[in-house]
């Protein structure tokens, strides 16, 4: 018998069949006596800011980052919490302390019933509905709604929070995640699993606002965001991003999406430019969130290929740093607190669905001012 996860690959890898069978009839045409030649696709290019040399970073520079950043053993050989280890019994009771009126917001979304271009297809959103029987009650018949629900958690519309087992390294040969720990197999993660990462935390969160400060709707897709940036809105916002602090970048993603409708944000999309990483370790943050991918798309790291070009956000965050990443978060309610209140610090709480060997939990977390 195939395993869940057995399963949700083959249902991923038959899309991705039947996709690529698609495109190629569609490139091919009509069927004629003539060979007919593909259309190439454009490639999405990189901001032009990320290739001036104040901003241009390379491959290797990104290698060189996995040495310099990393936080193995920092905590431990067997530690599997990563940098949640900075969210003290007193960082939680100082944030608490920001509680003034009492406003309770979400900072999630759900995945979206409606199947578009920017759910990435990991895992199709169903949901079914079963009822009691119809009639006056009967002994021993139920006589309540249930539903069942099914989706991916990776989706491209669904707030979650990565495991520190979601992203992996080659070292000495081997597959490992987060500390040097044993990579993923079909039956879950035997190591870094959402299950590890503890029941859950409650911290300070800063919402970084990046098109208030920019006074705009939304930041264009592939807009990168830079240290500069970041302390900018320090400024703008009078805070200062602290340890254990959880850091919530704000692009605009969901208030585009409702004005102009989907796009393919896992191709483009506003977001960190690696070159924040050496600022955020220094600043020793807990949690790192987007209401995106948190990379900018495209990364604009030059040369090389795999995570370390496309995702080094992704990788240096969870597989060098162990600092769990939210991706598509859902900030505009907060946003709007924030903004009436001129406050963008506000106690944040987070349970993890604590799903065994998993991957990513959703993101269940709430706001309160």
């Amino acid at each position: 018998m195939l395993t869940r996860l057995t399963r949700s690959r083959a249902l991923v890898c038959g899309m991705v069949a039947l996709a690529g069978v698609a495109l190629a009839a569609s490139l091919a045409g009509p069927a004629s006596g003539q060979e007919q030649k593909p259309v190439p696709v454009p490639p999405t290019l990189p901001h032009p800011s990320t290739q001036e040399p104040a901003h241009r970073t390379t491959f290797e520079q990104v290698e060189a980052m996995e040495r310099e950043l990393s936080n193995w053993g920092r905590w431990g050989k067997e530690d599997e919490r990563g940098t949640l280890n900075l969210i003290t019994a007193e960082k939680t009771l100082q944030a608490a302390r920001l509680t003034k009126d009492g406003v309770v917001v979400s900072l999630a979304r759900f995945a979206s019933l409606e199947k578009t271009i920017d759910d990435f297809n990991f895992g199709e959103t169903k949901h079914e509905m079963w009822y009691g029987v119809a009639g006056p009650p009967k002994p021993g018949v139920t006589r309540s709604a249930l539903d069942t629900i099914s989706y991916g958690i990776h989706d491209g519309t669904n707030s979650h929070l990565d495991a520190l087992c979601h992203y992996t390294l080659l070292r000495d040969g081997k597959v490992v995640v987060y500390n040097g720990h044993a990579s993923a197999t079909q039956k879950g993660c035997g190591a870094n699993g959402i299950d590890r990462m503890g029941p859950g935390f409650a911290t300070r969160a800063i919402l970084v606002d990046m098109p208030l400060l920019k006074n705009v709707a939304w930041l264009d897709p592939h807009t990168p965001i830079y240290p500069a940036d970041l302390e900018a809105w320090e400024k703008f916002a009078n805070v200062k991003i602290g340890s254990g602090d959880a850091v919530l970048i704000r692009t605009g993603r969901w208030a585009m999406r409702a004005a102009k409708g989907p796009w393919l944000h896992a191709r483009e999309a506003a977001g960190l430019h690696v070159s924040v990483m050496p600022w955020l370790k220094k600043r020793d943050i807990a949690l790192l969130g987007s209401d995106s991918v948190n990379d900018v798309q495209p990364s604009g790291v030059v040369g090389g290929s795999g995570e370390a070009a496309n995702r080094p956000i992704h990788l240096l965050s969870i597989a060098i740093m162990g600092m769990p990443l939210v991706d598509n978060g859902y900030f505009e309610d907060a946003a709007k607190e924030a903004a009436a209140r001129k406050r963008w610090e506000f106690f944040m709480t987070v349970q993890h669905t604590r799903l065994e060997g998993g991957t990513a939990s959703n993101f269940n977390a709430l706001g309160i001012f």
